[in-house]
C-alpha cells in the first residue's frame, strides 16, 4: 500500500494510505512518550485542520510512534515553568489540539499501546472507537496534581461509561489496566497489535460512503444527550444531507448492477 508523509513540527505526522483513503495521525515524541507540549498541542490543531479539509480521508486512525506510551498527556516539565499568565495564554492552544480530534468530520479510531494518561487518554476519548492492546494503562490522573481533566475528559468520560464509573475513575485518579479497561467500556477492542487492528478496522470502514460516514458520525455526535424526539430530527437532517448525494445514487446503482461502488464522494 502507497504511502505519503506530511510533517506538522516537530512532534506530528500525518500518513496518508493512499489505495484505501485511509490516513494517520501519529504522535511522534518518543523521548517525552508524546506529552504534549504547546508546540506539540499546536502541531496537532494544524494536523487535524489540514486533514479535515482533505475529502479523500475516510477514516483517520490517531497512533503513536512510542513504544512505550500513546501518550502521557499534558508535559508537567513545561507546564512547571509556566505563570499563570503563560497558562492562560497557552490554553486555546491546547482546547484546539483535543477538540481539534474530537470534531474531524471522519470516523476516528484510536491505537492504544501503553500509557495512554490525563490529555492522552482525552486524544484516544475524542476518536470514535479506541482500540487497545494489552500493554494499555489508561486513566484520567489529573486531580492527583491538582487540576481536572480539560482536554473533554469530565464530557466525553461519562457519555462513554456512565456518570456513576466516570466520577470514581476521575475522583480517585486510578490508572486502569487493558483487561479492566475494556471490561469498563473505556476501550473498545483488544487486540495483539492495536495499530494493526485499527487500521484493518478503518479499511473495513473506508470501503463504505464517504458521504454516509461523515453524515452519520455528525448525526451520532450532534444527537447525543438530546431527547429522542430531538435527536430523530438531526438523524433527519443528516438523512437528507445524504440521500440526494451522488454516494446515494452510486450505492443504489452499483448494489443493482452487482459490482463494487465507486464513490464521488458528494
Amino acid at each position: 500500500m502507497s504511502e505519503s508523509e506530511q510533517r506538522f513540527g516537530e512532534f506530528v505526522v500525518v500518513r496518508r494510505h493512499e489505495q484505501g483513503h485511509v490516513a494517520e495521525l501519529v504522535l511522534d515524541r518518543p523521548k517525552a512518550m508524546n506529552a504534549v507540549s504547546t508546540e506539540m498541542a499546536r502541531s496537532i490543531g494544524e494536523a487535524c485542520d489540514a486533514l479535515a479539509a482533505d475529502r479523500d480521508v475516510r477514516v483517520t486512525v490517531v497512533a503513536s510512534s512510542s513504544e512505550r506510551a500513546f501518550c502521557v498527556g499534558a508535559d508537567l516539565k513545561e507546564r512547571n515553568s509556566f505563570s499563570d499568565a503563560d497558562l492562560v495564554r497557552q490554553r486555546p492552544t491546547a482546547r484546539r489540539a483535543y477538540t481539534g480530534v474530537l470534531e474531524l468530520p471522519m470516523p476516528t479510531v484510536a491505537a492504544v499501546h501503553g500509557f495512554a494518561l490525563g490529555g492522552g487518554f482525552e486524544l484516544a476519548l475524542s476518536c470514535d472507537v479506541i482500540v487497545a492492546d494489552a500493554t494499555a494503562l489508561v486513566g484520567l490522573p489529573e486531580v492527583s496534581v491538582g487540576v481536572i481533566p480539560g482536554g473533554g475528559g469530565t464530557q466525553l468520560l461519562p457519555r462513554r461509561v456512565g456518570a456513576a464509573r466516570a466520577a470514581e475513575l476521575v475522583f480517585t485518579a486510578r490508572r486502569v489496566e487493558a483487561a479492566e479497561a475494556r471490561e469498563l467500556g473505556l476501550v473498545d477492542i483488544l487486540a495483539e497489535d492495536a495499530r494493526a487492528e485499527a487500521l484493518a478496522l478503518a479499511a473495513r470502514i473506508a470501503v463504505n460512503s464517504p458521504v454516509g460516514l461523515r453524515n452519520a458520525k455528525k448525526a451520532m455526535r450532534l444527537g447525543q444527550g438530546l431527547d429522542l424526539r430531538a435527536g430523530l430530527e438531526v438523524e433527519d437532517a443528516a438523512w437528507r444531507a445524504t440521500a440526494f448525494s451522488g454516494d446515494r445514487a452510486e450505492g443504489v446503482a452499483a448494489f443493482n448492477e452487482k459490482r463494487k461502488p465507486q464513490w464521488p464522494g458528494e
